[in-house]
This record gives structure tokens, sequence and C-alpha cells, in this order.
């Protein structure tokens, strides 16, 4: 990768010891690098503010970094024939068929721009998996589908579920057969055991449940949703996300046919609000998270506890960041320069 010097690698690593200087974080951890594998990587700090040093071995809350490997899976079922990127939420989960949730098609979902509303929380009145699967029928579309994007875990939410309906098994196992399996992912996966959890890196004390969260899932609708869902919920390794990030610079041949794996990344919303691809964050002209410094054609994801992905496939470069930014609260807004400062060194 073009730009890996010394200079730059000590510049990312000077910037997030600044972060946690600033307390933004207790601990960080980066990957940059190409097809060919990274060129710089490392962490600092800590699981915790009182917690062990970080070692390389910690689980990171992925967030919403969840959204594009259920994508992937989605896709993979795709290509497969299981189903077509075409079919409605009526069609697919009997469940929605008499709501107006049900001409929603997959693709609208994977792009944003299905209608549904975003960053709803659900979890306050509907404290059990299958209220909230239910209440999820009744929420109230914001527009019509296609006229504009519109980021909503609510809709991830259905295409975990439609993957499992298309896919005949659980979320869980989808995910491990179709994108972990075939990249040697070890340490990727919902719901981390007892072993797992010690080495998780801490994110919110969380006012809901009254307790600092550590190898338990952030996000609140998903742990109502048993910890398994289409919007959040994955943990995973530095070395796991690094593995991933390196296959789809290369193209994800690994996971997908090059016909499938392009449309996946192609802009789909042209024309609208925001730039998305299918299940990914296009490179948006202004407001971006990673900064100009990755190309148009590049893109990514972002999560809520302080964590991204990103990739410019013009150039081959990938950037992953991970951070427990919402520890122990989720106020403030650091995290938005650093991630573009970073990003800056990284391009």
């Amino acid at each position: 990768m073009s730009g890996g010097g010394q200079a730059d690698d000590d510049g990312r690593a000077a910037v997030l010891a600044e972060g946690r200087a600033r307390r933004l974080y207790s601990g960080a951890a980066w990957s940059v690098g190409s097809s060919r594998g990274p060129v710089d990587r490392g962490w600092l700090g800590t699981r915790s503010w009182d917690g062990a040093e970080l070692d390389g071995t910690d689980l990171w809350d992925l967030a919403s970094v969840t959204k594009p490997v259920v994508g992937l899976v989605v896709m993979a079922l795709a290509e497969r024939g299981a189903l077509s990127l075409d079919a409605t939420v009526g069609e697919l989960l009997p469940r929605y068929r008499d709501t107006d949730k049900a001409r929603l098609t997959v693709t609208g979902l994977l792009a944003h721009t299905s209608g549904l509303p975003g960053r709803v929380p659900m979890y306050r009145d509907h404290t059990t998996r299958e209220a909230l699967l239910t209440a999820l029928g009744t929420l109230p579309l914001r527009s019509r589908p296609g006229v504009r994007v519109e980021y909503s875990s609510q809709g991830f939410m259905l295409l975990g579920l439609i993957a499992e309906h298309a896919g005949g098994q659980g979320l869980d196992t989808l995910v491990a057969e179709l994108v972990c399996a075939p990249l040697g992912l070890k340490a990727t996966g919902f719901n981390p055991g007892p072993d797992d959890r010690e080495r998780a890196v801490a994110t919110e004390r969380c006012p809901w449940r009254g307790r600092t969260l550590t190898g338990e899932v952030h996000d609140e609708n998903a742990a109502v949703l048993g910890g398994i869902a289409g919007h959040a919920g994955l943990f995973a390794t530095l070395a796991d996300v690094e593995r991933l990030a390196v296959c789809l610079a290369g193209g994800a041949g690994e996971l997908l046919r090059p016909q499938t794996f392009s449309l996946m990344t192609a802009p789909h919303t042209d024309g609208l609000n925001l730039r998305r691809a299918l299940a990914w964050q296009g490179q948006d002209p202004a407001g971006s998270p990673v900064g100009p410094s990755f190309g148009p054609s590049s893109y990514g994801h972002t999560g809520f506890t302080g964590t991204s992905l990103w990739v410019d496939p013009a150039t081959g470069r990938y950037a992953v960041l991970l951070t427990n930014r919402v520890h122990p609260t989720r106020e403030g807004d650091g995290i938005v320069g650093l991630r573009r400062e970073f990003h800056s060194l990284a391009g």
C-alpha cells in the first residue's frame, strides 16, 4: 500500500494514543494494508479503564459492522438460488404478509431505501423477542420505498430473519458457515461464551441493564432478540476483522463470485440523499465517516461501539479501526474527528 511508511505508521499510533489520553476509549486496535496483507497493525490501551492491557487476542463488539457480514450471507444465499434480491418480505416472511412491510424488497432493505425508520429503541416497550418482532410489523414507514436513504437497523432485523428463512438455519450458523469458515475466522461469532468473555473489551455501563457490558452485546434491541440479529451482535478479534478486510480488498473471491460481489459493492442509491451499496455505506462527497482520503468507489461500515472497516477497491487498500468509544458512556462524539484523522493516515 502506498503511503505506508514509518512516519504514517507512527502517526496512526500517535493519533490513537492521543484518543485514549482524551478518554475517548480505553483501548484501540488497528490494521491497514491491502489485498496482500497488513502493512501496519497494532493495539494500545486496556480492555476497560481499570482492566488488563490489550494483547491482540481481545474480543470486540462490532455493533453495526455486523450488518455487512449479514449482507454477505444474504448475497451468498442469493448466489445459491435460495432467495431472490427482488423478493419481498411478504413472500419470504409469512408473519409480515398482512402488514405494509410485505412489499419491501430484499434489495431495498440492503440499500436502506425501504422506508423503514432506524435507531428506534423498541426494546423499551417490547422486552421479549416475540414482542419485538411482532412490533416490527407495525412500525410505521417513514417514506415510500425507494425514494430516500434512511439508515435502518430495523431493516436489517428483517434481513436476519430472511436469511434464516432462506438458509434453513439460524443466523449464527449461517455466518459461521458462509463467512467465517471460508476465511478461517475462528474467533468471530455471536454471544461469546464465558471463556471468551474474559478477553472481551468492555463497552457501556448500560443504564437499562444496570451494569458494565463485557462480552455481552451492547445494542439493546439485539439483546432482546437474544444477541443474534441482522443488525448487531457479532464479536471478533482484530485478526479476524483484518482477515475479512484483506479478503474484501482482494475481491472477496473466497466468499462470492466476482459478479455478485461487484453488485454488492456498487452504488445503488445514486440520485438519492446518501450513497449506499448493498449492506455497505458508500463514500459520500461530504460527511463521510472516513473523510475524503478514500476514493469515490470505496465502501465500508462503522459500528456504534467505535468500530469500522473501510475498503477502496480502486487501490486495493483497507483500514480497520476497533475502539470501545462507548466505555463507560456513549456520550461525546470525539470519535468522529479521530476516525477521520486515522483514515487520512491510512489513505
